[in-house]
């Protein structure tokens, strides 16, 4: 394997919500600390699906572990700040693979979103410790060159990777490498992740990830060069094998 390193992380504290991309992250069994603990959802437990999430995806997000404070800034201006600890009866909340127990936020929380999405039914929950908001396995890699393949493919050479919304991009390898990683351990910083199948990417993918504009055909590149039976792929799952800190510029490597 080529000499692999960490090109860039992409974590949120509010699922759905803008990116941010430390130099580091603590990533532990559960995922990566402070990522996707919160989340939009109606009272019945569904939630937003598909494009229809767009308007959230500029929505800045800043979570104080420390102090418990949830901060979000809206595109148009204002911000709502409130406490991130949870209140009320718990609900459990259908993710795209799972359910998770999660309990409602400061309400100041979900008044500002109302107000944003034009939605009267949702509002922003704390998913229970363990669970967090993101998959079912706690990491998720992809390759720069990928990346750039499928701009290139699709007459975007620069192409956003987080469109993709994965948890560590890698920068050193040709593209669509992590494919043949699929059931071997790879060694980032401290941390050893168990890599296991390639992900099916969804609508989500033709968004902006800054502004949630339609503005690439994402999915049309992934149907007609990565399909494999229904499924459009493009990067590998990861369960957390071994826990660590992981920082920008650390080495990737097989360890198997």
């Amino acid at each position: 394997m080529p000499l692999a390193t960490v090109a860039r992380f992409n974590v949120t504290p509010v699922k759905s919500t803008a990116l941010h991309h430390p130099d580091s992250i603590d990533l532990q069994r559960e995922g990566a600390v402070g990522d996707r603990r919160f989340l939009f959802a109606r009272s019945d437990g569904t939630r937003l699906r598909g494009i229809s999430k767009a308007p959230l995806m500029p929505i800045v997000s800043t979570w104080s572990m420390a102090e418990e404070r949830l901060t979000m800034r809206f595109p148009d201006g204002p911000s709502a700040e409130g406490s991130a600890l949870p209140m009320g009866e718990q609900v459990d909340i259908k993710l795209f693979d799972r359910m998770v127990p999660a309990r409602a936020i400061d309400p100041v929380f979900t008044e500002a979103v109302r107000d944003v999405i034009d939605d009267g039914t949702l509002s922003v929950f704390r998913v229970d410790e363990p669970e967090f908001a993101g998959g079912g396995h706690r990491a998720s890699i992809i390759s720069l060159a990928s990346v750039a393949d499928v701009g290139s493919l699709g007459g975007d050479a620069n192409l956003d990777p987080g469109r993709f919304r994965m948890l560590v991009e890698l920068d050193g390898v040709e593209a669509y490498a992590e494919d043949g990683w699929q059931g071997r351990r790879l060694r980032l910083g401290e941390a050893i992740v168990h890599l296991g199948r390639r992900v099916d990417r969804c609508v989500m993918t033709n968004l902006a990830p800054d502004t949630g504009a339609n503005d690439f055909g994402t999915l049309k590149v992934l149907a007609k060069h990565r399909r494999v039976g229904t499924e459009l792929l493009l990067g590998v799952y990861g369960d957390v094998e071994r826990p660590g800190r992981i920082e920008v510029g650390d080495v990737a490597e097989l360890v198997d």
